[in-house]
């Protein structure tokens, strides 16, 4: 049976809506913003640590710039109406790719500085009509995680790979296995950014890099970007519907547009290739996908509560206190539970999916000991609390979908 994310994340508290804030714009409540939190970090660091610069843009622009880019004419309908103000016209921007061109263009730039990294978790905005909207996957405000790599053309195909291998990597510890590759190309009856030899180089060089990577792939004309093609990767929902969650493209179009420039190596002037990726997607798609293959019972890092203590009764309190300010020292999220029976207590808890429920009763307090109570109902034996905090530590920072240490 197919799990609906709208249905179960209002049920764990993940998000929500109000009328008076309006359709296609939901609010997430601590608990999913706690998990998103954790994955936005991962992503973050992990971009770091590839050579990224991370930056930060406002979601408005002048009209004229998105005229520049194309969205204008490509996506006008679908973005919201300007708003005037002075003599400007502002827009809502619907993608952060010409924002990150006019950060390259900031100031002059050189070969020594390509490739040149860009990144950004940002804002962007789309109208979406209402009968399209739903839960997560569907919505008008969107936090888009997202990159340009300005580069030069012969380190383009290097750049595409290596934002495959990126991408590998940060999916295999959000807990995401892509379903097909996708090489999206032009079709017919579609106005297309750039000339015919930008995009006969930009397809040659996906093809190269789907081939370097070792992974088959399909075709599909008609589903490039109005700016060049792209490679997206497919991931299945549990009812088998397939859709798009990461991609990588290759842009000569924008650069143009921009009137891009760095100095090369023998004195001259050169324009760089613009790389668009996107890991993950926007937080939204991404997470109204992993409340449906998780079940939301998400992997224990990014978990939105991951430890519940439970004493057995009032006089353990100050013990499942004294733990539960240790394991958050410690860097776990974890709340204290005291209303009810333990049972009705551990039932509720396994109906939030918290990975851990720590019961400390009359034989645990005075040696300040826990026995552990896992997810997937296995029960440990008492062990010191030291000990078990040490453990669910492992188990986050291993970024493992295990409960337990390998």
């Amino acid at each position: 049976m197919s799990v609906d994310h709208r249905k179960l994340g209002r049920e764990l508290d993940l998000f929500d809506s109000d009328p008076l804030i309006g359709a296609g714009l939901p609010f997430w409540l601590p608990g999913g913003a706690a998990a998103r939190h954790e994955i936005e970090s991962y992503l973050y660091e992990l971009e770091r640590r590839a050579g990224y610069r991370h930056v930060n843009s406002p979601a408005l622009g002048k009209r004229r710039m998105f005229e520049l880019s194309g969205h204008w004419d490509k996506f006008g309908d679908d973005m919201f109406p300007p708003m005037r103000v002075g003599d400007d016209d502002l827009v809502l921007r619907p993608s952060l790719c010409p924002h990150h061109a006019l950060i390259f263009k900031s100031r002059g730039r050189s070969y020594r500085e390509l490739p040149l990294r860009i990144a950004e978790l940002g804002p962007m905005y789309r109208a979406e009509r209402s009968g399209v909207l739903g839960g997560l996957s569907r919505v008008r405000s969107i936090m888009l995680n997202d990159a340009h790599i300005f580069c030069a053309e012969e380190q383009a195909g290097d750049e595409v790979a290596g934002v495959l291998r990126l991408m590998r990597e940060a999916h295999a510890a959000i807990g995401l296995g892509p379903v097909s590759y996708q090489l999206s190309l032009r079709g017919p009856g579609r106005r297309y950014g750039g000339d015919e030899a930008d995009w006969s180089r930009a397809e040659a060089l996906l093809r190269a890099a789907l081939k370097e990577a070792g992974v088959a792939y399909v075709d599909a004309p008609g589903e490039a970007a109005f700016y060049g093609p792209k490679i997206d990767l497919q991931v299945a929902d549990p009812a088998g519907r397939e859709w798009s969650l990461a991609t990588v493209q290759v842009d000569h179009h924008q650069p143009r547009q921009f009137e891009l420039e760095y100095a090369n190596a023998d004195g001259g002037r050169s324009r760089p290739v613009m790389v668009h990726r996107s890991l993950a997607g926007s937080m939204e798609r991404l997470f109204g996908h992993l409340i449906e293959v998780h079940g939301g019972a998400f992997p224990v890092w990014y978990a939105p509560v991951q430890l519940a203590v439970l004493p057995v009764g009032a006089e353990q309190d100050a013990a499942a206190g004294d733990f539960a300010r240790d394991a958050l020292a410690a860097g776990l999220r974890v709340e204290v539970s005291h209303d009810g029976s333990v049972g009705a207590r551990i039932r509720e808890a396994a109906g939030r999916k918290v990975p851990y429920v720590a019961v400390i009763g009359a034989r645990e307090a005075p040696s300040a000991r826990v026995a552990l109570r896992l997810r997937d109902g296995r029960q440990l034996d008492p062990m010191p609390q030291a000990e078990a905090i040490a453990l669910i530590s492992a188990v986050a920072s291993a970024h493992s979908p295990e409960l337990l240490p390998a």
